[in-house]
């Protein structure tokens, strides 16, 4: 799992160089944590991929709402409870979940230390059509 963390984050990288060294991140430093809300950045926005990184304190969440593309959640630090269709999954550090257009999702750190993910979108949600 280690390796398909850091090979994920290799690509995202290179993705993030090839829009101009300017634009390049770093998931692990400067991750979005934010007092009262989640934190979060976009990284990638292109027409095929939206990539986001999201930081929960513990006790935060992602509130309920429907997946508006097909997504992979990255956990770049800690561990979150995802709640799909009502089924929740325990994911920690280098775990890789996807989740199918339309699902019903919420996100939630119960842990005591602060967790961190990337959610990768394909497509970009902006092209995805009405009643897909």
């Amino acid at each position: 799992m280690k390796a398909l963390l850091a090979a994920t984050c290799a690509v995202l990288m290179i993705v993030l160089n090839a829009m101009g060294g300017e634009n390049m991140k770093n998931v692990f430093e400067d991750i979005p944590y934010a007092d009262g809300q989640a934190g979060k950045r976009q990284l990638v926005d292109q027409k095929h991929l939206l990539v986001m990184q999201v930081a929960l304190k513990p006790g935060q969440q992602v509130p309920q709402h429907s997946a508006n593309s097909n997504v992979h959640l990255l956990i770049v630090e800690g561990q979150i409870v995802v709640t799909l269709a009502g089924s929740d999954t325990v994911a920690a550090k280098g775990d890789l979940l996807p989740v199918a257009f339309n699902t019903p999702m919420s996100i939630r750190n119960a842990s005591k230390e602060n967790a961190s993910f990337l959610i990768l979108k394909t497509p970009n949600p902006s092209e995805m059509k009405p009643g897909a």
